[in-house]
């Protein structure tokens, strides 16, 4: 539950901005933060991948409409290299990326595709007890017909690093069911230190993907390998689920919409009012209609024709599911 007043200490936040959907995607997040939360006193650093032999083509933002727009909004574009990751898993963009805030500072990292829906800083975080985001589905790792199974998959990646295991399990949850085993969403984490987080975070993922335990023999890693790192990385530092203070993100605080035809398919009336609202303003329309599935899904109204495809108090069982019906009626966009 959001408090009514400020509550938590200042924090910085980081999204990652780059050339192509990612652009679009920071100025609406700025426009969102900024709008639906005007507390928000700390610094807005959207992490800017820089060309090197890790990328074919230049990542940088590439339109100035958009820059522009990030820097009316104050959010701060601030390069960093990619030395392990870069095109070939771009998902490493936010573990390298870390290295653009600064040490000791509180931080909050959210997927781009995120959007403010209420006082973010309101939220009493507990810095020194690092978190990350619980919505998530089974979706790794696939255990094999002839084992190991969850508890030897997670307790191998844990004897890696020389962590204990044991404490990171929800006993609630039975024996082998996915749930038992610490597993975030990459698309929200927080921490104390964002140095000390981020090249942990790089140390553990490039050590899980250049000499993986015996026991993920049969597992793919992309595009899993942040979300396989992220739980090690949090137990490491002392932290673990997210309790029920912090129900604001991906609750009534956050939105992680991923993309617009999923968002506008099973989100909440209160979000989509929200995102038509941010969107509205004229400097923010003439740069995000410049992106056609932005301009398509909100400015053309097709996201209300995806809205009416779907009951929300009833919606398929999987995301599959959503994006198959969706697919079907020739809709989906991204």
């Amino acid at each position: 539950m959001v408090t009514s007043k400020k509550t938590s200490r200042s924090f910085n936040i980081m999204i990652v901005g780059q050339n192509g959907r990612l652009q679009y995607e920071a100025a609406l997040f700025a426009a969102s933060l900024r709008q639906m939360d005007p507390d928000f006193d700390g610094r807005l650093i959207v992490a800017e991948p820089q060309p090197g032999p890790r990328w074919q083509k230049d990542p940088r933002i590439s339109n100035r409409d958009v820059r522009a727009l990030l820097a009316d909004l104050g959010a701060e574009i601030v390069p960093f290299t990619s030395d392990v990751f870069g095109e070939t898993y771009p998902q490493g963009n936010k573990i390298e990326g870390l290295a653009t805030l600064p040490a000791n500072e509180p931080f909050v990292f959210f997927d781009t595709d995120t959007l403010i829906t209420g006082p973010l800083s309101h939220l009493p975080f507990d810095f020194d007890r690092p978190a990350a985001s619980m919505r998530r589905e089974d979706t790794w790792p696939e255990v094999p017909l002839y084992g190991p199974g969850y508890a030897g998959i997670w307790k191998s990646l844990y004897d890696k690093f020389g962590l204990e295991f044991d404490s990171s399990l929800d006993l609630s949850q039975p024996d082998e069911y996915w749930q038992r085993y610490l597993y975030f969403s990459a698309g929200w984490f927080f921490h104390s230190d964002p140095q000390a987080f981020g090249q942990r975070y790089l140390d553990y993922a490039r050590a899980i993907r250049n000499d993986p335990p015996e026991a993920l023999a049969c597992q793919t890693l992309d595009p899993w390998l942040d979300q396989v790192a992220l739980p090690l990385v949090v137990h490491s530092f002392g932290g673990g689920r997210p309790g029920p203070d912090l129900a604001g993100l991906d609750g009534d605080v956050t939105c992680h919409w991923r993309v617009l035809p999923l968002f506008y398919a099973r989100e909440s009336d209160r979000a989509v009012e929200v995102l038509e609202t941010v969107t509205a303003p004229n400097r923010v329309k003439k740069v995000l209609k410049q992106y056609d599935p932005f301009k398509r899904m909100i400015y053309q109204g097709r996201g209300h024709k995806v809205r009416a495809l779907f009951d929300r108090a009833h919606l398929p069982l999987r995301e599959q599911m959503i994006r198959n019906q969706i697919k079907k009626a020739n809709l989906w966009m991204r």
